[in-house]
């Protein structure tokens, strides 16, 4: 009676392999994390940028009721504004000062743009990126409204 102990050479093969199939399924899960995070860190951003535009027209609320901090065209379909203003006064910094944020944070490509309409009451805030990149739909839009 011969009794052998131990793995054979293709026990030892198919271990592996099943190991290495096992490797490859989380190195894509951990690819889709990393997408799924980008995207959440760019919506939270995003989301902060608008509290931030409507902080400063809470800190200017005349001008804010009177119209002066709307940018774009609130419609359907929405036109936003990309470009910053280059006026020196406090309304149009507080414009460019935003738009440049959203630039910086969200990406500098010319579908990351921003919209404000104001009325008496209250303020809509929107803000437009590409989310492509993090496997998202590749326009996003996150809209904040608010009353002064």
């Amino acid at each position: 009676m011969n009794r052998t102990s131990g793995f054979t050479l293709i026990e030892v093969l198919v271990a592996i392999v099943v190991l290495g199939a096992g490797l490859l399924g989380l190195a894509a899960l951990q690819g889709q994390a990393l997408k799924a995070n980008s995207s959440a860190l760019q919506r939270s951003q995003a989301v902060m940028l608008a509290y931030f535009m409507l902080d400063a027209m809470r800190a200017n609320p005349t001008a804010a009721r009177n119209g002066d901090y709307d940018l774009g065209t609130p419609g359907s379909p929405d036109t936003p504004h990309c470009t910053a203003p280059t006026a020196s006064n406090l309304v149009t910094r507080d414009q460019a000062a935003w738009l440049t944020a959203l630039k910086t944070n969200l990406g500098n490509a010319n579908t990351t743009c921003g919209l404000i309409a104001c009325s008496s009451a209250s303020c809509t805030v929107k803000v437009f990126w590409d989310d492509s990149r993090a496997g998202g739909a590749s326009a996003q839009v996150i809209e904040v409204t608010s009353r002064l």
